[in-house]
């Protein structure tokens, strides 16, 4: 008979932090993860430690800083027998499943059915996995989900949806004010199919040892194809709009890049405004799908003897500085939502503390006992949950937290400033000064008064605490070099679906 607590991480893709109606927005309708805020701790400022998915993914389950693993792109990937939270997990005694979409390996291969590449995941350490793909299906690239809309005679409108809306998305004819709503019945949504299988696991599950599952919808990422029913739920006219004010100061070489890719110089207050009910509309439709999973638990009498994690990878810009999708350090991509319920439930309180993903690893292996992961900076948050909002240090966190992501940019963030620079060459390239300045309009990065903030933050934390390492560096640069100048990762690899197909 176990006695030890089963734990649930919900995973989604792509949901920037400020979009909870539990967050203080009141536009968003996220009533069941509002319920998980109430009755559990919501911690107001976690970072992702980058804005792009395989590399936070890959601190996520190793507890480490991206220059540590060395993914910092889709292209680079970790040795799956690489020491990481779920295999120290399963050894602790519990019965570890993923259902959805795990993107620590490349999925958008023609490689066959994620069936057959479910060794790759048995070997970090997952005894059950459903893994899903967010590309369109074909004969040569497919999953359990395009096996269950073939049966309902439905496969062939998703296929045509996602191919239509990637060939697009890729030429640039497209942006997430223009996605079509989902042709699909909610039901057959994947986002739905995949929290749906999740709570069939919780139903079905009778092995006496406790679970840790992972719960990963594909969505609320791109493309934005919420089902109409959800978005009837909103009025465009009161979707807060972006952050369109132009930067003071010479924007950093990352962010000229992305705002080229981007094209979104042109955008309108109307397209703003129905590119975030588009997006608002599928993560209410995330959320719903997560009261599934809560309904399965409750109709197990598991939400006592349950910790429930929720947490994204990373956020999406959703038009601010006429930017879309993430690989920026604007708190609209490096912003993610932290939500940590304890069995039973308690008051629910919020913390400013600053946290990040390798805090939510070392969280997940205190819970189940497991072997804490070496070389890890992460802090556990139990204790701090457990404790209460009065407790000592209740709102005080990390005095720092970084994110890092391709063509190797860093950043750092502390509690008044954030600092991004070029990480080969140790170039600062944006400073904000987040009290004074929260929509990062103003790029200190020149200013003469803040010499010693730059060099605090250089010498202090990104030489002192982040330690580049080199070698991992000049990986990278030559990955680039195989894969040419001037192309965003996600879109390249998104193309790879398409050439067998």
């Amino acid at each position: 008979m176990k006695t030890r607590p089963n734990i649930v991480l919900l995973l989604s893709d792509q949901h920037r932090g400020d979009t909870l109606h539990c967050a203080g927005n009141a536009v968003a309708q996220t009533p069941n993860l509002d319920r998980l805020a109430r009755e559990g701790v919501l911690f107001e400022r976690c970072v992702t430690s980058s804005p792009v998915c395989m590399p936070s993914r890959a601190s996520l389950a190793t507890g480490l800083r991206v220059n540590q693993h060395g993914v910092w792109g889709h292209n680079l990937f970790l040795d799956r027998f690489s020491p990481n939270h779920v295999r120290n997990i399963r050894d602790a005694g519990y019965h570890t499943a993923m259902i959805g979409k795990a993107h620590l390996y490349h999925n958008h291969l023609n490689d066959g059915h994620t069936r057959d590449l479910a060794p790759k995941l048995h070997d970090w350490g997952y005894d059950t996995v459903h893994e899903l793909r967010d590309v369109p299906p074909s004969d040569s690239c497919t999953c359990h989900y395009a096996d269950f809309l073939r049966e309902r005679g439905h496969l062939t409108i998703y296929q045509d949806y996602t191919r239509l809306w990637w060939t697009m998305a890729l030429s640039g004819l497209n942006h997430g004010w223009d996605d079509p709503a989902s042709p699909l019945p909610v039901d057959e949504h994947v986002d739905m199919y995949c929290t749906g299988e999740a709570a069939a696991f919780i139903r079905d599950y009778s092995a006496d040892q406790p679970f840790y599952l992972q719960v990963c919808p594909p969505g609320p990422h791109t493309p934005f194809d919420s089902p109409a029913e959800f978005r009837d739920r909103f009025d465009a006219e009161e979707m807060p709009l972006p952050v369109l004010a132009q930067t003071e100061g010479e924007v950093s070489r990352q962010v000229a890049r992305r705002q080229r890719g981007s094209r979104m110089q042109g955008m309108t207050a109307s397209q703003a405004r129905q590119l975030r009910l588009n997006y608002y509309a599928k993560v209410a439709l995330v959320d719903h799908g997560f009261g599934q999973v809560i309904d399965a638990l409750e109709s197990r009498g598991m939400m006592d003897d349950t910790w429930i994690i929720y947490a994204s990878d990373h956020g999406d810009m959703l038009g601010d500085h006429r930017l879309d999708q993430k690989l920026v350090f604007y708190e609209g991509a490096v912003h993610i939502p932290l939500i940590i319920r304890p069995p039973g439930g308690t008051e629910g309180w919020q913390t400013a503390a600053l946290t990040d993903h390798p805090d939510i690893t070392a969280t997940l292996l205190d819970i189940a006992g497991g072997a804490p992961l070496a070389d890890s900076p992460g802090e556990s948050l139990r204790a701090r949950v457990e404790s209460g909002v009065d407790a000592p240090g209740a709102q005080i966190g990390r005095d720092v937290v970084f994110s890092e992501v391709e063509r190797y940019f860093a950043m750092a963030r502390t509690n008044r400033y954030k600092m991004n620079i070029d990480a080969a060459t140790r170039e600062p390239l944006e400073l904000y000064d987040l009290h004074e300045d929260p929509d990062e309009i103003r790029n200190l990065v020149d200013d003469g008064a803040l010499g010693a903030v730059r060099e605090e933050i250089s010498v202090e934390y990104f030489e002192g605490q982040l330690g580049l390492d080199e070698a991992k560096l000049e990986d990278y640069r030559k990955s680039l070099e195989v894969r040419g100048p001037g192309t965003d990762s996600f879109a390249s690899d998104l193309m790879r679906p398409f050439q067998s197909t």
